[in-house]
């Protein structure tokens, strides 16, 4: 059984269709979600699909306790489902080519430090993007430079607001996130 953990700082909506798409499989579980905010919407949605919750703060994440825990609990791969830190070069080196992220753009554009949520969707508009969608990706060190799993895309009308932008990308979220996760896992050696 290969055993995941999602990291989240929001409202955790892709972190709940990951837990239902694993709920019963035969081969991947989800063992915990992790959360670096305590005003998250990711909490109670922990707590209402029977997920463990371990709340951090940045210390915990960068002193190691968070990664030792971790490989204590057999944890095989990280997911992060909206999670806001850069991921430390401890963690990349503890779980090489196994750390996923989903990030709300097709990139490289619109990634790097700061470019998340609602300011990716600002940026796509105020860009006059004719296209956009979302990319599953590898962690590496850097903000959204890992090896791209899959993207999928979908079009950005001239009349599409920010929140246009999200919807039809939160769409795509939640449907292929799960699936690439289970295969990306699958696959792996």
């Amino acid at each position: 059984m290969k055993k995941l953990a999602l990291f989240a700082s929001g409202s955790g909506s892709n972190a709940e269709k990951i837990v239902t798409h694993f709920r019963h499989h035969p081969r991947i579980s989800v063992e915990l979600i992790l959360c670096n905010n305590p005003q998250a919407g990711v909490i109670a949605r922990a707590e209402r699909l029977g997920v463990p919750l371990i709340l951090f703060n940045r210390e915990e994440f960068r002193s190691g306790s968070i990664l030792t825990g971790l490989q204590e609990k057999g944890i095989d791969w990280i997911i992060l489902a909206g999670f806001l830190w850069l991921i430390p070069k401890e963690y990349v080196a503890a779980f090489p080519g196994r750390i996923i992220n989903l990030h709300p753009a097709l990139l490289p554009k619109f990634g790097g430090k700061g470019m998340y949520g609602h300011f990716v969707h600002e940026a796509i508009v105020a860009a006059g993007e004719r296209e956009s969608g979302i990319t599953i990706h590898l962690v590496n060190e850097q903000y959204d430079e890992g090896a791209v799993v899959f993207q999928a895309c979908f079009p950005v009308l001239p009349t599409d607001t920010p929140d246009d932008v999200a919807r039809k990308g939160q769409a795509l979220e939640h449907e292929h996130f799960p699936r690439i996760i289970e295969q990306t896992v699958l696959a792996a050696p």
